[in-house]
């Protein structure tokens, strides 16, 4: 067994000689010190001794993880070890042996207290942008298109040139906090950020700020992930010292502007955008709800149309009114009809076949073939019917204040809006059929199109929209 004393020198030039899968060099200097290298170019230092009579062999670790000698600094007049040496490890285990402790127990001791402070250090170096992307994964499947897409939209970092117009994209209002360790996230410091975002875009960072207090709940329940967040930051608190306070929002159509709105919605020009916003207005439906429509989820037959729903994860089934589906028929019929000759012809020289949408709202340009972007055309529309603009969760406000007119039950409102029942009565006594939600839905869209001066005959009716002469 040859003994060497080991040097910086000596250590770097040992390799494992051509045949051997791994050869040894031993430290003069310290005894069961050792150096193995192996064929593939590794290198560690072991030790070696007797215990209760059997050979023990433990590795002490990687050159480069491990000086020959340990480091040290003083401190406060002190000389402290700051950078344990190979030697002195050696020393160590050999001590262990004479007290009659099997070294390799305190080897693998001391291996995992060194992966679990290695582990620990990873956790709490993890980002806010990392954990983000594994939270909004996980949790995909049990949101609505529209939430993931905010949740993206909201934490990303901008410069991407625009979907629609010139220009590119802005950084999303938590794209500020996003490089951060979730340790990092402290009271100042999202205080200081909610407090700019809200000088700019109150609404959006009221928005980021909610999504971010349930992302902290969500690191809360996982084992990576917990206990980093300080819940100081999350507070609401911050939100209500920084925000500016939400007023309600009381947009809608009145009475006497339904004919100036049916008539300004009719001049679009585009008869899917049409039945989009006269169906917010004429179902009470969720923007999203209805955008989502395929043409499975409507029946013509029995008149009804069956909606995804962010209460009843089975969704929710109303009434088809008879206007209304004569509007959806006349779009059936659009979208039903193949191109002209020479449309078709330029399909075929891309390789693309022709087939009807499976959307009710299809759009040719959106990404994922459905009506995407209908804020535009509806304020074009209030403009033109010379009323003030109307959001289109105002065209939903717009029914249920609009149903007072019919004294309509409240319950058979919120029933077909999708709202949650709000008394005992109504949550376990209240199971109303189709039709009669549909008897009512009827009376109601007769109201309205009577006030819009919109002549309708259910009997005779062809698709599209007919108004009387004002």
């Amino acid at each position: 067994m040859a003994k060497v004393n080991f040097t910086a020198a000596r250590v770097n030039g040992h390799t494992c000689p051509a045949g051997k899968s791994q050869s040894f060099l031993w430290d003069s200097d310290t005894p069961g010190l050792g150096l193995r290298a192996t064929a593939a170019g590794s290198k560690a230092y072991i030790f070696q001794s007797k215990f209760h009579g059997a050979t023990v062999r433990v590795t002490i670790g990687s050159p480069e993880s491990w000086p020959i000698e340990s480091q040290f600094e003083k401190v406060d007049g002190e000389r402290r070890e700051i950078t344990r040496g190979a030697r002195q490890e050696a020393r160590h285990l050999q001590t262990l042996i004479d007290r009659g402790i099997d070294p390799r127990e305190h080897a693998a001791e001391q291996r995992a207290a060194h992966e679990a402070r290695k582990a620990e250090a990873r956790r709490k170096d993890a980002s806010l942008s990392d954990a983000w992307a594994e939270y909004i994964e996980a949790r995909r499947t049990k949101w609505s298109e529209l939430h993931y897409r905010d949740h993206v939209t909201l934490a990303s970092a901008g410069g991407q040139p625009k979907k629609r117009g010139k220009g590119l994209t802005e950084p999303g209002p938590l794209a500020a906090l996003m490089p951060l360790r979730l340790a990092d996230l402290s009271a100042d410091r999202v205080g200081e950020w909610l407090a700019d975002e809200a000088s700019q875009r109150p609404t959006r960072a009221r928005l980021a700020f909610n999504l971010l207090r349930i992302f902290a709940t969500w690191c809360e329940s996982r084992g990576e992930y917990k206990g980093l967040i300080d819940a100081q930051a999350i507070s609401t608190r911050i939100s209500k010292d920084t925000l500016p306070k939400q007023a309600a929002k009381t947009d809608s159509i009145q009475r006497e502007q339904l004919a100036a709105w049916f008539g300004a919605v009719r001049q679009l020009g585009n008869p899917v955008m049409e039945a989009y916003l006269i169906g917010l207005l004429l179902t009470g439906a969720r923007r999203e709800e209805l955008a989502e429509l395929r043409w499975d989820d409507v029946d013509f037959r029995w008149r009804s149309v069956h909606l995804k729903d962010k209460v009843e994860a089975a969704g929710r089934t109303i009434p088809l009114t008879p206007f209304y589906a004569s509007v959806l028929h006349e779009l059936k019929r659009i979208n039903e009809t193949p191109p002209n000759v020479r449309q078709m012809r330029k399909l075929e020289r891309e390789g693309k076949n022709w087939e009807p949408s499976p959307w009710v709202f299809s759009s040719a340009t959106a990404a994922d073939g459905r009506l995407a972007s209908p804020n535009r055309a509806l304020h074009r529309a209030c403009e033109a019917a010379g009323i003030q603009p109307v959001t289109l969760h105002g065209l939903r406000r717009s029914f249920g204040s609009l149903s007072e007119w019919c004294e309509v039950p409240v319950g058979v409102v919120a029933q077909i809006q999708g709202h949650k029942p709000s008394a005992t009565v109504e949550r376990h006594y209240r199971v109303r059929p189709l039709d009669l939600l549909r008897s009512w839905h009827d009376r109601i869209e007769q109201w309205i199109l009577a006030e819009a001066r919109i002549e309708f005959d259910a009997e005779q009716a062809t698709p599209g929209l007919h108004t009387v002469s004002q």
